[in-house]
């Protein structure tokens, strides 16, 4: 069972080529660890315009590909680049991908022919196998963009001398983006009419991408153990719960690994003082020039961090209800970096000049600010409404900085509850979504860091020792596979 496995992702994004989320973290990462295990792996994602052709080393690949959408064939061209030895495969399609943004305008309107865009990336990254010759043993796709992969294979290559044995993993990294499209791309994206039924596309009269994926994935996962039981539930499941509770046991959750050589203390190269858990005098460093950096008091004071998108789904409303009573009856300090909601940006933007010395807040994204947040702060706080599985909690952990955290989704999984009675734990949990439950928890960890600094000391180490590495997560995916492989028959 250790024999080498052959595994093609096809992702609509993948770090450092184009990002909007963890999705592209995972396709950035686990490829890289399969290899390192002995695995052969390629990527396939889009040449979108803003990829720097000179500074990532692409190539012309193939001067023409054609690539068969319904009773229309589309020609592309293929560029190629290694990452760590891993060969990683762009589509060019000018009408597709030569555009500003990734999924959306600069009006954040979806493109309207979004199911056309990864339809055909989908189906450009089977052909693309069959054009070098790669016979996958695994066609591992990513939410709902190359949702269809699972289909296409049962649909169009079940007896392809190149495909034909491939099995199908899907992974889910939100199940709240499902890919809903008129049913007016049927045809072209070749689905066949007879799978346009309640069990698998039709969705109220329209396609939905991942719900088909779900149906014709030989194996379903998400980004966390919590997380693919919440999505099995009504609340969370966003209309899919019933399929995917009709998986069984072939839907399964997979925490997401850190890349730790780019967030470890240790090495950390854009903080302004190495440490670890034995000597945390660079932590105190970090602090000190974190307040310095934000127009912060450099008073003795527990300092909140919080790196995030400024939306509901994070809860940063609620946080929005809960900080300035904070504020009002604790001694605390808050840094913020994040952009969003207009409302939400406004809203953190303004605080600082109303709370002079006590706030500072960046609306916008600066990688080196959100590493020196990490190590400054001593607390990270992450309210979300859901979570598949977040990364900045573990980032936290590596830090020493102790996650307040609604248990869900991977928070759940990641943060140990601090138990006062034993001084164990690694962050402060709450499970009410609310301003109010937020306040309270804060307010513990705020007791714990004036009352019971030693076991603010015990569980930052406890914190520290966690492993959340992908070389851990990348064993349970190439356990998904062979069983995919095996359930496929």
């Amino acid at each position: 069972m250790n024999e080498q496995l052959r595994i093609v992702m096809i992702a609509s994004e993948c770090v450092p080529f184009a990002k909007t989320g963890g999705l592209a973290d995972v396709v950035g990462a686990l490829p890289q660890v399969l290899r390192a295990m002995g695995h052969e792996v390629i990527v396939v994602m889009p040449k979108y315009e803003q990829i720097d052709y000179v500074r990532h080393g692409l190539n012309p690949y193939l001067d023409s590909m054609g690539v068969w959408m319904g009773n229309t064939q589309e020609w592309c061209r293929v560029h190629m680049t290694t990452r760590a030895g891993v060969p990683v495969y762009f589509i060019e399609f000018h009408e597709y991908f030569s555009r500003p943004g990734l999924y959306h305008d600069a009006a954040f309107n979806d493109y309207a022919d979004n199911p056309r865009r990864f339809g055909f990336l989908t189906r450009a990254g089977l052909q693309l196998c069959k054009d070098i010759g790669f016979r996958p043993d695994i066609v591992h796709v990513h939410d709902w963009h190359t949702a269809l992969a699972a289909a296409y294979l049962k649909i169009w290559h079940w007896d392809d001398p190149v495909l034909g044995r491939a099995a199908s993993v899907l992974t889910i990294h939100n199940i709240a983006y499902q890919g809903i499209y008129g049913a007016e791309h049927m045809d072209y994206l070749g689905l066949q009419w007879s799978n346009f039924t309640p069990d698998k596309f039709e969705d109220h009269g329209r396609i939905n991408f991942l719900k088909g994926g779900i149906q014709y994935a030989d194996m379903v996962n998400t980004v966390s153990p919590t997380y693919a039981n919440e999505t099995r539930t009504p609340e969370l499941g966003y209309g899919l719960a019933p399929y995917l509770n009709d998986k069984g046991d072939r839907y399964v959750g997979i925490l997401n690994g850190v890349d730790y050589s780019q967030w470890d203390p240790a090495t950390d190269q854009q903080i302004p003082a190495r440490y670890d858990a034995e000597r945390l005098e660079g932590k105190a460093i970090c602090k000190r020039e974190l307040q310095r950096r934000l127009g912060l008091d450099a008073v003795d004071a527990p300092l909140i961090g919080v790196v995030s998108r400024l939306v509901e789904q994070k809860g940063l409303d609620l946080l929005a209800q809960a900080i300035e009573p904070i504020l009002a009856n604790m001694h605390v300090q808050f840094a913020v970096l994040g952009s969003g909601e207009k409302e939400l940006e406004a809203y953190y933007g303004g605080l600082p000049a109303r709370y002079p010395g006590r706030v500072g807040s960046y609306i916008g994204y600066s990688d080196e600010l959100a590493h020196w947040i990490e190590a400054g702060s001593d607390f990270f706080i992450m309210p979300s409404r859901y979570e598949p599985c977040g990364l900045n909690q573990m980032y936290s952990l590596k830090y020493g900085t102790l996650p307040i955290v609604r248990g869900t989704g991977g928070l759940e999984d990641t943060v140990q509850q601090y138990d006062e009675a034993t001084g164990t734990g690694t962050g402060f949990k709450f499970y009410e979504p609310s301003a109010h439950a937020i306040y309270y928890t804060v307010g513990w960890a705020v007791s714990t860091y004036f009352d019971r600094p030693h076991h603010m000391r015990a569980m930052i180490k406890q914190a520290m020792a966690q492993d959340y590495s992908w070389e851990r997560s990348a064993d349970a995916y190439v356990q998904l596979y062979r069983r995919a492989i095996a359930v496929k028959g």
